[in-house]
């Protein structure tokens, strides 16, 4: 193969595909087809990433303040004790969590830097063997809360991705309206390869914050489309200030039938009910309804109730730690006859948490067929506790027990109907399998 001048060669697991070298220190040229923000002057663009730019996400979580040996070690203590007192399992799923205690302790008496103390608790959590439990440092804690309240600030392109370590390469979940890359083309499905010729996945580590960077810089992105060869899109970065947004769409039909569709990306942003409703009546009376939760990490609670309170309602489940239960419990809010409206729910391996629980229960009480791949079983609940420096610790304190099945969803996940399943960059909107089997679980 001939290689064109400053080329780099990225070679996948089944094909080789040439991208734009790293560009120099020198400049970068933004040709007139371009869009550039308007805050950003077009002779003063600038590259970002290049070679000496290859450093940590450089919008990683705030530094905490400085905790002196004292602190540390009451904090220390007061996440031991809840450890002790809350965790689900009383056990401690069999780990000698004294030695591993008094192993920990006796590193931190004399006091560390702080942030490697806050790494030491989070490896005395991982000591739990548990996917679900953590802990956070203050800095985290104020990125988190930033984020749930949906303000999700950042300087990129505008798109949602999903690793997908295996091929080398993030996956476009969803794309921000008006953003440099809706202008840029980009759409949902598209695979991103690399930034300025440096990879976005390598060894087993995404490396997505290429895609982010100062404010007014620019990339060559190379893009690649669900059947297509590799392109290549030059973008400036933009500020966002903005939620996740919630895809929403009616699908076509060979019978005119009236199928919405609404993608649920997570519920760890607060802005997604309102979105929710905001689509569900934007599309008025429907004969069916797909709830594609295949991508949705899970969240909060307080995310998860309000959307499943426009499907479903009443007691649909319990809580239940080591000494009491509570209910799942919700009250109808209807929206355009979303409470009798047919749902099809769709669910993959990435559906985590409550995004398995809201999945489950529509189904467990018979409110929704669902379609797609075996969840891996995450319905543990977290229960977080705040110590005196503002650190967190998030701790399996429940598990969540279906109405009717006596599954143990932990172990089986939550198992669709009807099986359809392909990667998220093979396919678009209109060759999705999973909607394929919702419109045939329609029977349409």
């Amino acid at each position: 193969m001939r290689h064109a001048p400053n080329t780099i060669l990225l070679v996948f697991a089944v094909s080789c595909i040439e991208v734009p070298g790293p560009p120099g220190e020198e400049g970068f040229e933004v040709g007139p087809d371009v869009w550039v923000p308007p805050e950003c002057d077009r002779e003063d663009i600038g590259a970002y990433p290049t070679v000496s730019d290859l450093v940590e996400d450089p919008l990683e979580p705030p530094p905490s303040p400085p905790l002196s040996a004292g602190d540390q070690q009451a904090v220390f203590e007061a996440v031991v004790q809840v450890v002790r007192d809350k965790y689900v399992d009383p056990e401690l799923n069999g780990v000698d969590w004294t030695g591993i205690v008094a192993g920990y302790r006796a590193r931190i008496e004399g006091g560390l830097e702080t942030e490697a103390f806050y790494q030491e608790l989070r490896s005395l959590i991982s000591e739990l063997q548990d996917d679900h439990s953590y802990f956070s440092s203050p800095g985290e804690v104020q990125a988190a809360v930033a984020r749930l309240a949906g303000q999700n600030e950042f300087v990129g392109f505008g798109v949602y991705v999903l690793p997908m370590i295996a091929k080398l390469r993030v996956a476009v979940i969803a794309v921000y309206p008006t953003s440099p890359a809706e202008r840029g083309g980009l759409m949902p499905h598209d695979a991103i390869l690399a930034v300025n010729g440096f990879p976005v996945v390598a060894g087993d580590r995404s490396l997505t914050e290429r895609l982010r960077g100062p404010e007014c810089t620019g990339a060559v992105l190379t893009i690649q489309s669900p059947g297509q060869s590799p392109r290549s899109i030059t973008m400036v970065r933009q500020r966002f200030t903005v939620p996740l947004p919630v895809d929403n769409r009616l699908v076509a039909t060979a019978d005119s039938s009236r199928i919405g569709y609404v993608l649920l990306p997570t519920f760890f942003d607060t802005t997604v009910p309102t979105q929710v409703r905001d689509a569900l009546e934007r599309f008025g009376p429907l004969d069916g309804l797909i709830l594609d939760n295949r991508m949705n990490g899970g969240g909060s609670s307080s995310v998860l109730e309000p959307v499943l309170a426009h499907f479903e309602s009443g007691v649909l489940g319990h809580f239940v730690g080591r000494t009491a239960s509570r209910p799942l419990q919700v009250s109808a809010d209807p929206v355009q006859g979303s409470q009798t409206v047919p749902l099809v729910v769709l669910v993959d391996e990435d559906t985590v948490s409550f995004g398995e629980i809201f999945a489950g229960v529509l189904q467990d009480t018979g409110r929704a067929l669902l379609a797609g791949r075996t969840t891996l079983g995450n319905v543990e609940i977290l229960h977080g506790s705040t110590f005196r420096d503002d650190s967190e610790l998030w701790l399996a304190a429940e598990r969540f027990v279906p109405l009717i099945s006596t599954d143990d969803w932990e172990v089986t996940g939550i198992v669709p109907d009807v099986e359809a399943h392909a990667d998220w960059d093979t396919f678009t909107f209109e060759t999705d399998p999973a909607v394929a089997a919702a419109l045939e679980l329609f029977d349409l």
